[in-house]
């Protein structure tokens, strides 16, 4: 496929409401509507963003939930994706059979163009939702190779790894960031620094949409941010509390033509898996 150059990619920090499904539907097109008449070729939406995030029980977890391919929310992403010519990236509460997954759909003028479905769950999210089963896969686009994964698989170094090893140009990850505790007022966000560390030790870019507010007692952190292929960022940090729409241009090919560090060093070809499995004790793996 042929690529762009260039591609003007949106993050939507947006707050959505614990059971109120078809008003966070009916704002999340509103911001991207928004973000599309900026030039957005491709908007980020939060974690979860249709259902909300802070369940009480399964059964409302599940009540919520809904079939990514027949669902209102996936039919109204597609609906203004097809209108507007560009991709979404959204978290959505999947229900498959009696099983639910905390899922991102990645959404193009054409319709689905595939799942996520979050690896590494989070403190309660265990009571809710199954592990995802999909590993990490990574969608042609006409700017590029596409990964997206979920908030705390931004923990996992093997996350971004898995993703650029399939030669990923960007990840997109819808994320609900949480306060860390001991978090010094002074410095960046944990997670922020995690998108950061992770973009630059795998030369890509990565665009990272959270939510604001608070949903039944537990604050969520804002500071949503897009960064580029050497982890410096473009567009944000965003604020802690307020809604808004982050917008850069990255330029994708000259991203990929500086991807090596300097004459001697590129971040991947520079790996030594040989040496890493002889490190582990007999019984462990990479």
């Amino acid at each position: 496929m042929a690529q762009q150059r260039e591609v003007c990619i949106a993050c939507i920090q947006m707050e959505p409401v614990i059971g109120a499904k078809d008003a966070n539907i009916a704002k999340s097109l509103a911001l991207v509507g928004a973000a599309a008449d900026r030039g957005a070729q491709l908007a980020v939406l939060p974690e979860l963003c249709d259902s909300g995030y802070v369940f009480e029980t399964k059964e409302e977890a599940f009540a919520l939930a809904e079939e990514v391919t027949r669902g209102k929310a996936v039919r109204a992403w597609q609906d203004i994706a097809a209108e507007r010519s560009l991709f979404v990236v959204a978290g959505v509460n999947e229900r498959d059979g009696d099983t639910i997954y905390n899922t991102a759909v990645v959404i193009g003028p054409a319709g689905l163009a595939g799942i996520f479905r979050k690896v590494h769950l989070w403190d309660r999210e265990n009571l809710f939702f199954s592990p995802g089963n999909l590993g990490f896969p990574v969608f042609d686009t006409p700017f590029g190779r596409l990964a997206t994964f979920i908030c705390y698989d931004g923990w996992f170094s093997e996350s971004y790894r898995c993703c650029r090893l399939q030669e990923a140009d960007i990840i997109c990850i819808p994320t609900n960031w949480v306060p860390m505790p001991g978090q010094p007022d002074n410095t960046l966000a944990m997670a922020n620094i995690l998108v950061m560390a992770g973009a630059h030790a795998n030369s890509v870019i990565v665009a990272a949409a959270d939510r604001v507010g608070t949903e039944r007692g537990q604050p969520f952190l804002g500071q949503s941010l897009i960064v580029n292929h050497m982890g410096w960022p473009v567009a944000g940090p965003a604020s802690r509390d307020a809604e808004e729409i982050l917008l850069a241009t990255l330029d994708l090919a000259g991203a990929r033509a500086g991807r090596q560090l300097n004459e001697h060093n590129d971040l991947l070809q520079n790996r030594r898996p040989g040496m890493y499995g002889a490190m582990l004790r007999p019984g462990m793996s990479v």
